[in-house]
């Protein structure tokens, strides 16, 4: 039996619900989440975090996948974009961004969303990459605006 990709989110967030009950470590949180994100959908080929460590400078945090940049300043990249407009960005076609930066030459889709504290401070942004163009849509949006409030501790 076939499930539709809301469903798939429905199962994630029963899941997440259950093991990040009572959880206020963010890392913690970012690793759990990157996982069974990861793991739940197999179009998605890195899952990850990059914390916001001051000085408009994001660093590696929890992810699953092949490697990723290890730092990202707030002026470079879709991640860095996303950290300076705190706003949730789907990229159908990354080779058609200027300011993409290229951690698996295989991605082709991207979609990013600020995790932001209960006091609106930005402690880290959730990357997703495909290597199929145009995977993301407004059901994964939605979902992924969901994971941000796991953070709002």
């Amino acid at each position: 039996m076939t499930i539709d990709k809301q469903q798939q989110y429905d199962q994630l967030f029963q899941r997440l619900d259950a093991l990040c009950d009572g959880e206020s470590d963010p890392i913690a949180l970012m690793a759990t989440i990157s996982c069974e994100l990861y793991h739940q959908f197999e179009s998605f080929n890195w899952v990850g975090f990059y914390r916001n460590v001051g000085n408009r400078t994001l660093k590696i945090g929890p992810y699953q996948g092949g490697h990723g940049c290890l730092t990202i300043d707030f002026d470079r990249g879709i991640c860095g974009r996303c950290a300076r407009q705190m706003q949730l960005l789907n990229i159908p076609d990354v080779n058609a961004e200027a300011d993409h930066i290229a951690c698996a030459s295989s991605t082709r889709s991207e979609l990013v969303a600020p995790i932001l504290n209960r006091h609106g401070d930005l402690i880290a942004v959730l990357d997703i990459d495909s290597d199929t163009p145009a995977l993301f849509d407004r059901c994964d949006e939605t979902n992924l605006a969901r994971i941000a409030a796991y953070f709002l501790i």
